[in-house]
């Protein structure tokens, strides 16, 4: 993917409480990622937890705030794995089955998989292997910080999507698009107004 033609890249994140699920779009201007527009989705959890389909209990939340979305997204950054996942169907891959644009996955934690430790300079990455597949790749953000986990959800190669994810960390361990879209589905869940259009 060039990330040349991206002008505009996408966070989602997912905050549930009790029986409810609250869900942010935050779109950010790429690449000086200031924020353009913050959206957000509550509902009802419709699916139970089951280890391995969380993207099933996540997903239709994530899919209403997208649809209030104005901004022309060209990429969107999952908090959450793409392919990284035991069937290679992590919340960011299943995004990409319903949106028409590449979706990333970048994870706090590993789901599956082994690797060797990157070296301890930003930009430093190794691949993530599962049953002989390299499924992701894990990233150092920031010099001497624990790294991030990231891998193709959809429609985007795994160079491009760890370029995407260093591009969106200029600062911070987590990509923007992960620091600003949980910070609004924190506030959203807390019933605090947001409602960022400005493109």
């Amino acid at each position: 993917m060039d990330l040349d033609g991206v002008r505009f890249v996408a966070g989602v994140d997912v905050s549930t409480e009790g029986d409810m699920a609250y869900a942010t779009v935050v779109v950010l201007e790429f690449p000086g990622l200031s924020v353009v527009e913050v959206r957000g989705f509550e509902a009802p959890l419709s699916f139970p937890y089951v280890p391995g389909l969380l993207s099933f209990r996540e997903l239709p939340t994530v899919l209403g705030a997208l649809e209030s979305v104005e901004s022309p997204v060209n990429v969107i950054v999952a908090d959450a794995h793409g392919v990284a996942h035991p069937r290679r169907l992590g919340l960011a891959s299943h995004l990409g089955l319903f949106v028409d644009v590449p979706c990333v996955g970048c994870a706090k934690s590993r789901l599956v998989g082994e690797y060797e430790e990157p070296e301890a300079e930003k930009g430093s990455a190794s691949d993530l292997v599962h049953r002989g597949e390299v499924v992701g790749r894990v990233l150092r953000t920031r010099k001497n910080v624990s790294p991030v986990y990231v891998s193709v959800g959809n429609r985007i190669d795994l160079s491009s999507a760890v370029e995407l994810v260093l591009a969106c960390a200029p600062k911070y361990r987590l990509p923007e698009t992960t620091r600003r879209a949980h910070e609004a589905a924190n506030k959203l869940r807390r019933g605090e107004k947001f409602g960022i259009v400005a493109f």
